[in-house]
């Protein structure tokens, strides 16, 4: 089963919960009280977190449970309904996800997409078949029976597909709503049950009423209040920390980064100094950003802070090292054992900060049937002999949410639209080598021309990332007549709506140029500059 791994920022690594603390990704969240509730239950579908996220923004809380997670588990979170998530399987092949029957005995409604459609349609007597041609990309959708789904939409419009095994019948009693260029039956529905199916993906982009199918679901079927957003949550943040924290201590790993900070500001308006803000500069930041985090959250916020520095310290651990992975154990173990000494000069720092968001979780791999693309340095790569209890007021939330909640804080606009940052910092964007000084000084500078000319550009917002990558390779050039031997500078710079899918970005070409010729010129050791023109998929947006 594919699984996305978003570059969150939570800038250098707020501490993380030991692996063994995510393999059960149906543990409950914290959700505010008397907020409706949709459960989706993921079938390995490249689009499943995404579906959960539109179910947000459309007012309604959602979280993404496993589908192995059984009728009772769905049962407990008492959701307003229910929604099956697409998958990769055909529901014809051996040891293909299967529907829990006693989730349609739950009571709620229930919306099938693609896979979920298929699953409904086989569990409930309906045909489904492998047909002769697939169904990929953009597909046109006409309605037949508007049904509740379709109500006052157009009879004719686009649609985002993804599957080969087809509807060709709806079960007995359902009334097949629509059919696609090679989907006889595209959606169904009874309403008498509750049971919905649609083939299509109302959850992208590329379904341009898709948002207006699922508030039909939301709001005609589940009626669900639609009240809830992730600004909502934070006074019930706030007394919930204080009911956990009491009149402990509590220390929080600051980045600047907008997780941290969001988790920081949080905290210290939980419980004010009762909270330390331990930031520790690894060595592994950009260009100038250890002197703005301290004077932002110590001058402007009045956070009480404790800086280390620790670039030797970080440097000695990665010495040698190369392999990513690697890089991001040993980065995150060495952040914690430096907040262990610090939490111990404290004197009795109980309670550790927990950048985590939801999407942290889904993403290393909890869950029966997932995949770890990259460990998390929030869930994943830490001793398990963490010595603090985790406050985690983020867990809750995806990155976009956690933005709203830092406006509704007011951190300024500037640092809650920072494009993400990886929490290894500048060791995993040198790539195939050693993270040395040298090397880390080189890549900071590249990074601050290429942030400084994107910004005079007014294209920083447009982008979702933008960054260089140094790859430990040597090439020849010719400079003032000399022949050269230097590093090679990659940008990297993309557009995307939620990092689950990146576009590489249409940067103008008179802005390369330049960015390319400030690199070559003002740095001596760099004498090529190459653009990454790699989508997502099939590229990941960071390189390792």
């Amino acid at each position: 089963m594919e699984r996305r791994h978003l570059s969150d920022e939570h800038g250098v690594v707020t501490s993380a919960v030991a692996a063994t603390e995510i393999a059960d990704e149906s543990a409950p969240i914290d959700v505010p009280p008397a907020v409706d509730e949709i459960v989706v239950l993921d079938y390995g579908g490249q689009y499943s977190q995404l579906i959960a996220r539109r179910v947000r923004e459309l007012g309604v809380f959602s979280e993404l449970l496993p589908h192995h997670v059984g009728a009772a588990e769905v049962a407990r979170r008492r959701p307003r309904g229910l929604i099956l998530s697409g998958g990769p399987a055909s529901v014809h092949s051996p040891g293909a996800p299967r529907l829990d029957p006693e989730l349609l005995e739950l009571g709620i409604p229930v919306l099938g997409i693609c896979y979920g459609m298929q699953l409904l349609a086989r569990e409930l007597g309906g045909t489904v078949e492998a047909a002769e041609v697939g169904e990929y990309g953009r597909s046109q959708l006409t309605i037949g029976e508007p049904g509740v789904l379709f109500a006052g939409l157009p009879q004719e419009q686009p649609c985002w597909m993804s599957h080969r095994d087809t509807v060709f019948s709806p079960p007995p009693g359902f009334t097949a709503l629509a059919a696609s260029t090679q989907s006889p039956v595209a959606a169904f529905e009874s309403s008498e049950r509750g049971i919905y199916g649609i083939q299509f993906h109302p959850e992208v982009v590329h379904t341009p009423y898709g948002q207006e199918v699922l508030t039909r679901f939301l709001r005609d079927v589940c009626a669900c209040a639609m009240t809830w957003s992730a600004a909502s949550i934070v006074e019930d943040q706030i007394a919930r920390i204080r009911e956990q924290v009491g009149d402990g201590h509590v220390i929080c790993g600051l980045s600047g980064g907008v997780d941290s900070s969001v988790a920081a500001l949080l905290v210290h308006r939980a419980v004010g100094d009762q909270l330390t803000c331990v930031f520790v500069d690894h060595g592994l930041m950009r260009k100038n950003e250890g002197e703005q985090v301290i004077r932002t959250f110590r001058d402007t916020f009045h956070v009480p802070l404790v800086a280390v520095d620790a670039e030797e310290r970080f440097l000695a651990k990665l010495a040698g090292v190369s392999e990513p992975e690697t890089k991001r154990k040993l980065i995150g173990a060495e952040f914690i054992r430096v907040f262990e000494e610090e939490a111990a000069k404290l004197g009795d720092a109980k309670y550790l900060v927990q950048g985590t968001l939801y999407s942290d979780v889904i993403e290393s791999g909890g869950g029966t049937g997932t995949a770890t693309i990259k460990s998390h340095h929030n869930v994943g790569g830490l001793p398990d002999d963490l010595e603090f209890e985790l406050i985690e007021p983020l867990r809750s939330l995806f990155k976009d949410e956690v933005r709203a909640v830092g406006l509704e804080l007011g951190l300024p606009e500037r640092l809650v639209w920072r494009q993400p940052f990886p929490g290894p910092g500048l060791a995993i964007r040198i790539v195939g080598g050693e993270a040395t000084k040298e090397r880390l000084d080189l890549l900071r500078d590249a990074d601050h021309i290429l942030q400084d000319e994107i910004r005079q550009a007014g294209l920083y917002r447009e982008l979702w990332q933008s960054f260089c990558v140094l790859p430990d390779v040597r090439t020849v050039g010719v400079q003032g007549d000399e022949r050269t031997y230097g590093y090679v500078v990659v940008i990297r710079a993309v557009t995307s709506d939620d990092a689950m899918t990146a576009d590489w970005a249409r940067l103008p070409y008179d802005l390369l140029e330049q960015i390319a010729s400030r690199m070559i010129n003002e740095l001596r050791d760099v004498n090529r500059v190459v653009l990454d023109i790699t989508s997502k998929p099939p590229g990941t947006i960071e390189w390792e």
